[in-house]
């Protein structure tokens, strides 16, 4: 009977102790799992906030487009008003530069013209304050929220995977509930791990992104008369300028201004010889009410100069070199004269991570549960999520860490398999 107590107590222990082993392992999967989403819901976070720089960006190329467009559009709308009044006349334009460029100008007699695109409801207007209002009020205000709610987010998710596991028990903080359990985070690196940055230092992306469509690249292109013109100057000739430019002010708002003018090559015993401007087609999109040109140009430029002459009014109003000048001051002129403003608020502020260097922001996580016998079993885990390009690069350069691309993913750390140890307390 000695015996046999004995082996019962034996055999009683060895239940116990595998019963503590089952629910060790069952809370150790659990908490691994939970530990898990808790990452993933990391890195779905940091890939919704690459998603959204990305597309602030997209949008930002979209209203250079429109703001391009428009421009484009409102130098057609002139031009076409210029070859209406024959000043200076097609046939001109065609003999002078061949008839490629003759017919262009005759081309511009099909343009609708701008005089309604001003208008807040026109279709390229309101598609450009539609960017500009998702850029300003949307992207804010979305990237505030997910940036500060990750951790409720992280910690909700890790108690649902929990729950699942642990059907019967209650999910709440009380670790004295008769069936309670608690989950603690620690070496949390989450706080800290994003910065804000201003929007001005995505300047020079926006216009590397800009440089990649021909549509918004300068357009400039001078066309010059093989003739000799005048004895003076033998090596000039008549010129037709195309002028045009899309850009982006410090403040990341864009502007675009096209011009188009014939110089016609003139001399006089004076000033020598000149080029007196005659401006075929201008159109100047400002994307701010602040903005203004670098290109010279006065604000109040005649109507015509049937009553002065050119040269003496550009002597006594500018500073304009028509000497040897590449520009269209004139054009320009008339273009800055009639603006359409459009309102646009710049870049906006973006989220990053605050130190490139580090690729994985992760935490430590605790789970104390009640165990057999009135025993608390405590578990530790631990998870990360990581920045890995799914592919190497072409240029097999390594890639920093950072929320341009969205290639962070989720993993159990290191510290996981280092804290496996189990406690077990009365």
């Amino acid at each position: 009977m000695l015996l046999t107590g004995l082996a019962l107590v034996a055999f009683t222990r060895f239940f116990f102790t595998g019963q503590v082993v089952a629910a060790r392992a069952k809370q150790t999967h659990a908490l691994d799992a939970a530990a898990y989403s808790g990452a993933l819901v990391q890195a779905r976070a940091l890939n919704m906030l690459a998603y959204m720089n990305r597309a602030q960006i997209g949008h930002h190329v979209a209203m250079a487009h429109l703001v391009t467009l428009a421009s484009w559009a409102n130098f057609a709308g002139t031009e076409a008003q210029q070859l209406a009044t024959g000043n200076p006349p097609a046939y001109l334009i065609a003999m002078l530069f061949g008839a490629d460029h003759g017919a262009a100008y005759l081309a511009a007699s099909q343009a609708v013209g701008f005089s309604n695109l001003a208008h807040r409801y026109s279709d390229l207007g309101v598609a450009y304050s539609a960017h500009d209002r998702v850029i300003q009020k949307i992207f804010t205000s979305v990237q505030n929220y997910v940036a500060q709610s990750v951790p409720n987010a992280r910690y909700n998710a890790m108690l649902t995977v929990l729950k699942q596991n642990y059907s019967n028990a209650s999910t709440g903080l009380d670790p004295a509930s008769e069936d309670g359990f608690e989950l603690t985070l620690y070496d949390d690196f989450w706080p800290g791990f994003l910065h804000r940055h201003a929007g001005s230092t995505l300047r020079p992306f926006l216009l590397h992104t800009a440089s990649l469509y021909d549509f918004l690249s300068p357009r400039n292109k001078t066309a010059r008369n093989t003739w000799a013109v005048d004895a003076r100057c033998p090596t000039r000739r008549h010129e037709l300028r195309r002028r045009g430019h899309t850009q982006l002010d410090e403040h990341g708002r864009w502007q675009s201004v096209d011009t188009q003018s014939f110089h016609a090559l003139r001399s006089n015993r004076w000033i020598g010889c000149y080029f007196r401007e005659y401006a075929m087609g201008w159109g100047w999109i400002p994307g701010g009410a602040t903005q203004s040109l670098s290109d010279p140009y006065v604000s109040d430029p005649p109507s015509d100069f049937s009553s002065q002459d050119f040269w003496r009014w550009v002597k006594e109003s500018t500073d304009w070199d028509i000497h040897s000048g590449s520009s269209n001051p004139l054009a320009t002129s008339k273009a800055v004269a009639q603006p359409h403003r459009w309102s646009g608020g710049g870049v906006q502020s973006y989220f990053d991570i605050r130190h490139p260097a580090n690729p994985s922001v992760g935490f430590s996580a605790r789970l104390t549960y009640p165990g057999p016998e009135g025993l608390s079993v405590k578990t530790h885990s631990a998870a990360e999520a990581f920045f890995e390009r799914p592919q190497a690069r072409r240029d097999l350069r390594q890639e920093r860490p950072n929320l341009f691309r969205p290639y962070w993913q989720a993993r159990l750390s290191r510290s996981a398999i280092s804290e496996r140890g189990v406690e077990v307390s009365p």
